[in-house]
């Protein structure tokens, strides 16, 4: 339906805006959940390693079916849900021999549909098929990285993918970041784009819809004491004098942090940059 907006009766409603989705209400399907623990950012040893989380919302945790597995099996959608463990929607399926099955929504799928999956299946929005069997220039999301472990790629809402060509083994996909780089012609997709495409839209207009998805307050280390941060102290308001750094002294601004394995690497045929 889009987003809509409030009227400003407050400073905190100028703001505020919600996606209008057509969605299931109620609970879950109670087979496919499970209870969800919370850390508050702590480790094992009671230490914060994940600095300003904490509190919020209690979240059931959904069983999400990423390999698609079930193959010839005609599925129909029962209903498109809401998850807040994802940006991107839920569609509950229920296949011909009576299980059911959450799988991430595509844009366009709506309660009546009907999906499949295996090297068989129609070029079809919701079907689920080997990279072999899908021809070039089609958009795809929820991709494999390795045969049968199950779909690791272009999973957040609103995003999709491309087969740009075929060579060998291996299909030239370009991904959402701009990277091109090389599956294994084995591995599934989805047909259609993740739903949820207003989903960066939303204005969260007010810090108490942040504590409702667990996030605490972030302090500034300019606005901090020389012995609590790097960039703290100083008369007055200060920038800090140095490059921006973490309380440890990490630079934080430029420094490159992805790990990639030399392994991982000689897929990629184009990098993000």
């Amino acid at each position: 339906m889009g987003i809509k907006a409030y009227r400003p009766t407050s400073p905190a409603r100028r703001f505020y805006t919600v996606n209008k989705l057509r969605l299931k209400k109620g609970r879950p399907e109670k087979s496919l959940t499970m209870s969800q623990k919370k850390s508050g950012g702590r480790n094992n040893m009671g230490r914060i390693t994940a600095r300003h989380r904490g509190g919020g919302h209690r979240k059931i945790l959904r069983i999400v079916d990423f390999r698609r597995n079930k193959d010839n099996i005609t599925a129909v959608v029962k209903a498109v849900e809401y998850d807040p463990n994802r940006s991107a929607l839920l569609a509950l399926l229920c296949y011909a021999d009576g299980e059911k099955r959450y799988i991430l929504c595509p844009e366009g799928l709506q309660v009546g549909d009907t999906v499949v999956s295996g090297e068989n299946a129609p070029i079809k929005l919701g079907n689920c098929l080997p990279l072999n069997n899908i021809p070039l220039g089609v958009t795809i999301h929820n991709i494999e990285l390795s045969p049968t472990k199950g779909a690791e790629l272009v999973r957040s809402a609103g995003l999709s993918s491309q087969i740009l060509a075929k060579e060998g083994n291996y299909a030239h996909i370009k991904l959402p970041s701009g990277e091109i780089r090389l599956v294994d012609l084995r591995c599934r997709a989805t047909i259609g784009s993740v739903s949820n495409p207003l989903h960066s839209s939303v204005s969260e207009g007010k810090a108490g819809r942040a504590r409702h998805k667990g996030r605490r307050p972030h302090v500034r280390g300019v606005a901090m004491n020389p012995v609590d941060h790097p960039l703290g102290g100083g008369e007055g308001r200060s920038h800090g004098g140095r490059q921006p750094a973490s309380p440890w002294g990490w630079l934080t601004k430029g420094k490159k942090t992805r790990k990639v394995s030399k392994a991982s690497k000689k897929f990629v045929v184009k990098r993000r940059k």
